[in-house]
């Protein structure tokens, strides 16, 4: 019996006993018996013993009921253990039986292995006679082949001899023309080299004289302007007894159409420098060449003014 079903029978023992103490089975004094007998107590003792009864049986079904489902889980456990044991077998078997099929491929491939290496022993031994063979026939052709080589090498060897005397007389020509025809060629062009020497001299000449003579007119002209643009300026200077003997040093740069773009000052007496900006600013446009290369000097100029009393 399992330790539950024991726990189960010691409870309702315990219950039994708990009922047969609260139970009144002590003996009364006659005079309580006579009472008790007066008032028809027999049958109230009577009951209490059939319930005592009652409860017996009822302990011994639960009783007997705990043993049944103990014995129930019992057999179940029994069965999953054999089942667990049987399935233990035949996995120990079917274990058992692939070693043996694994033996028995294995055993079967080494046999093949040998089978194999033996079979590769006789070829390989095939082979290393037919390589003999090859190799005496091979020898033998090669022999023949150098014979006819050395043979052929002798007559091209003459062949090549005659050839090369026939080139090199050819060459011996071919280069004797080549360095006649270089020499005249090289006379050719020193003469020609001479002759274009002294053409860019004399044009180098002649342009030399050309600048030096549009240097000429463009600093003429530069000059002009200057001059032109002083005048502007001093028609427009407002000028007072203070900036006598003094100066101002202005930067004037101008667009195409003599507009002038900036000007500031770049250092001189403080009176004459502010006159000097405001007559530039009055005169707004001031006189420029159209000639590019007399704009190009006229376009950021320095001037000193210096007002004239």
């Amino acid at each position: 019996m399992g330790a539950s079903v024991v726990k189960s029978v010691l409870l309702h023992l315990a219950i039994i006993g708990v009922l047969f103490g609260t139970a009144n089975f002590h003996t009364p004094s006659p005079k309580v018996l006579e009472v008790t007998l007066n008032s028809k107590a027999m049958p109230e003792a009577e009951n209490a013993v059939s319930a005592v009864t009652v409860d017996q049986k009822m302990v011994e079904q639960k009783v007997a009921e705990l043993k049944r489902k103990e014995n129930d889980k019992k057999r179940a456990e029994d069965k999953r253990i054999r089942d667990l044991e049987r399935r233990a077998s035949d996995a120990r078997k079917q274990r058992e039986s692939e070693a043996r099929r694994i033996k028995k491929l294995e055993q079967e491939r080494r046999a093949k292995e040998k089978e194999t290496a033996q079979a590769q022993a006789q070829a390989k031994k095939a082979r290393e006679i037919e390589q003999k063979e090859r190799a005496k026939a091979q020898q033998a052709e090669k022999q023949k082949q150098e014979a006819e080589e050395a043979a052929k090498a002798a007559a091209d060897k003459r062949k090549a001899e005659e050839d090369a005397l026939k080139k090199a007389e050819e060459e011996r020509k071919r280069q004797e023309l080549e360095a006649k025809k270089r020499a005249e060629a090289a006379e050719q062009a020193r003469q020609k080299a001479l002759q274009e020497q002294m053409l860019q001299e004399q044009l180098a000449k002649e342009q030399a004289a050309r600048n030096k003579v549009r240097q000429q007119q463009v600093v003429s002209e530069v000059d002009k302007y200057k001059a032109l643009i002083m005048a502007r300026i001093q028609q427009n200077l407002l000028i007072d007894e203070k900036m006598k003997n003094q100066q101002c040093r202005v930067n004037i740069r101008l667009g195409f159409n003599g507009l002038v773009t900036q000007v500031k000052s770049l250092g001189g007496d403080k009176l004459v420098c502010e006159a000097a900006l405001r007559a530039v600013r009055m005169a707004d446009t001031l006189p420029v060449s159209k000639d590019k290369d007399v704009f190009e000097q006229l376009k950021n100029i320095n001037l000193t003014i210096k007002p004239q009393f």
